[in-house]
C-alpha cells in the first residue's frame, strides 16, 4: 500500500492543475483506498475496538471513586423525648458492692411506686433533653472506595477474551471492505480500458465505412454502381458514426465512474497506463491452490470465525453469572455532623476494609437457560462457517473455470479476428475487381468489426476473471 502514495500525491497535484494525469491500476487502488468511506468507517471500527479492548483490561485493576451527598432535614435528632431521671447507688464498704438510693418508709423498708410496682429512688442523675439532641439540618457526608476484584467467575477474562476478538473481527471486517473496493476499482479501470480500446476500434470501422463509402461515390459518377448501393454505404457510415458517438459517451461516462470509486470528483481527467492494450502480455493459465489456505486467506471467514470465537466467550461470562464473586472493598468515609464524635459541627471519618461475597443460589434457571441459549448462539456460528466453507469452495472452482473459459475464448477471437481480417481483405479485392457487391463488403466489415470486439471482450474477460479469482481465493492485494 505503501508504494501507491507518490503516485496518489502526482495525481492529487495533477486535479488541482487541471490537467490529465496518467494513473497506474495500483496508484487507482490506493486512492479508492484512501478515500472510500466504508474503508474509512471500518478504520474507526478498528480504533474503537482497540478502546473497549483497554477498557477490558482495566477491569483487573481496583477501581477508586468517590462519593458526596448533602441533605437538608426539616428536624434535628432528638434521642429522649423529656429529661431522663436515672437512679443512682451508693459503695456499701461492708459488703463490697453498689446498692440503689431507695426512699424508704418509717419502718425502713422501701417504698414502692403503686402504679408500677418499681421501687421509688431516694435521689436520681438527671440528663436534660437538650443535651441529647443534635443539629442535623445540614448534613454534608463523603466518601472515597476502592474495589478490587479477586474472582469474579471468570467474566472479566472473557470480557477480555471478547474484546480481544472483537478487534480482530474488526480488522477482519475492513480487509473485506478493501477487497471489495479493490475488487469495484479493477472492473472500472478495465471497463475503461476496453472502451477506449473499442473507441479506437469504433473509429478505425468509421474510417473503413468512409473509405468504401468514397470507393462508391467514385464508381456511381463513373456508371459502375447504382445509386442504392451509395445509399446502402452512406446508412452504414451513419450507423458507425452512431457507434462511435456511443462508444464515446460509454467511455466518458466510465472515467467518471472511475474517478468516484477512486474518491476524486467525477470531472478529474484520468489517463490510465493501460490504455494501450498489449496482446502478448499474459496471465498465468493454470492456477494451483490449496483450500486450507483459501480458507485461511479469505477474510470473510476470518470474521466469521472471530465471531464464533466471541460467542463462545459469551457463553463463559453467562456461565460467570452462575458462579461465586469475591472483590475486597476499603473506603474512608467522613461527615459534618461528625457521627464518630458526637455529632459535632466539624468533618470527620475513618477507614474501612472489608469483603464483599456474592454466591448465586436459586434463581429458577433462568440464567442456566441463558447459558445453554448462548452455547447455542456458538453452535449457529459454527454451522454457518461450515456452510460458508461448502460455498466458498463451489465458488473457488467457478471461479477457476471462468478463468479458465476466458483464456479459450481469447484463444477463439484471435482466431476469428484473423479470419475476419482475411475475410476483409479478400472482399475488398473482389469488390475492386467486380466481383463482389458492396453488401459483400459490408458484411465483412461488420464481421471485422464483430470479431475485433469479441477479442477486445475476451481479452478483458480474462483479466476480470483473473481479479475475481484472486479474490474469491483471498490473495487479491490490498
Amino acid at each position: 500500500m505503501r508504494k501507491g502514495i507518490i503516485p496518489i500525491i502526482l495525481a492529487a497535484v495533477s486535479v488541482s492543475a487541471g490537467t490529465a494525469q496518467t494513473v497506474s491500476l495500483d496508484s487507482c487502488r490506493s486512492m479508492a483506498v484512501r478515500n472510500n468511506k466504508a474503508i474509512r468507517m471500518a478504520e474507526e471500527g478498528i480504533t474503537g475496538a482497540g478502546y473497549r479492548k483497554k477498557a477490558a483490561v482495566a477491569a483487573y485493576l481496583p477501581g477508586i471513586d468517590f462519593t458526596g451527598t448533602y441533605m437538608y432535614n426539616q428536624n434535628q435528632i432528638e434521642l429522649l423525648a423529656e429529661n431522663a431521671m436515672l437512679p443512682t447507688m451508693k459503695f456499701d464498704p461492708a459488703t463490697g458492692k453498689y446498692n440503689p438510693n431507695l426512699l424508704t418508709g418509717p419502718d425502713g423498708i422501701p417504698v414502692k411506686n403503686p402504679e408500677t410496682g418499681s421501687y421509688i429512688p431516694s435521689e436520681v442523675a438527671v440528663i436534660p433533653k437538650e443535651a441529647m439532641s443534635y443539629d442535623t439540618h445540614n448534613v454534608f457526608a463523603g466518601a472515597f472506595t476502592l474495589t478490587q476484584p479477586v474472582y469474579m467467575g471468570g467474566q472479566i477474562r472473557a470480557l477480555n477474551q471478547i474484546t480481544k476478538y472483537a478487534e480482530k473481527l474488526a480488522v477482519a471486517m475492513r480487509n473485506s471492505a478493501v477487497q471489495d473496493v479493490v475488487y469495484a476499482v479493477d472492473e472500472a479501470y478495465w471497463q475503461v480500458v476496453s472502451l477506449k480500446e473499442k473507441k479506437r476500434l469504433a473509429e478505425s470501422f468509421v474510417n473503413l465505412v468512409d473509405s468504401l463509402r468514397s470507393n462508391v461515390r467514385a464508381m456511381l459518377r463513373e456508371g459502375v454502381a447504382t445509386r442504392s448501393d451509395s445509399l446502402q454505404v452512406q446508412v452504414k457510415y451513419n450507423e458507425a458514426c452512431i457507434t462511435l458517438t456511443k462508444v464515446d459517451n460509454g467511455l466518458t461516462l466510465s472515467r467518471m465512474a472511475l474517478a468516484q470509486i477512486c474518491g476524486v470528483p467525477v470531472d478529474t481527467p484520468m489517463e490510465l497506463t493501460d490504455e494501450e492494450l498489449n496482446a502478448t502480455e499474459r496471465m498465468p493459465r493454470e492456477l494451483t491452490y490449496n483450500m486450507e489456505d483459501v480458507y485461511a486467506s479469505r477474510q470473510d471467514l476470518a470474521a466469521m470465525r472471530h465471531g464464533i470465537d466471541i460467542a463462545r466467550h459469551k457463553s463463559k461470562l453467562e456461565l460467570g453469572n452462575m458462579l461465586p464473586k469475591l472483590a475486597i472493598v476499603g473506603a474512608y468515609s467522613f461527615s459534618n455532623p461528625n457521627v464518630n464524635h458526637g455529632f459535632e459541627k466539624k468533618f470527620g471519618g475513618g477507614f474501612s476494609i472489608g469483603a464483599a461475597l456474592t454466591i448465586p443460589l436459586w434463581h429458577w434457571g433462568g440464567r442456566y437457560n441463558s447459558y445453554k441459549a448462548s452455547q447455542s448462539t456458538s453452535k449457529i456460528a459454527e454451522l454457518a462457517l461450515a456452510d460458508a466453507e461448502e460455498k466458498v469452495e463451489l465458488q473457488v472452482k467457478q471461479a477457476k473455470f471462468s478463468y479458465q473459459e476466458a483464456f479459450k475464448t481469447y484463444e477463439m477471437t484471435v482466431s476469428n479476428m484473423r479470419a475476419a481480417d482475411e475475410n476483409l481483405r479478400n472482399a475488398q479485392i473482389g469488390f475492386r475487381e467486380g466481383v463482389l457487391t458492396t453488401d459483400d463488403v459490408i458484411g465483412a466489415q461488420t464481421a471485422w468489426l464483430k470479431a475485433n470486439s469479441e477479442r477486445i471482450d475476451a481479452e478483458i474477460g480474462i483479466r476480470l476473471c483473473n481479479v475475481y479469482l484472486s479474490k474469491v481465493l483471498g490473495t487479491l492485494s490490498y
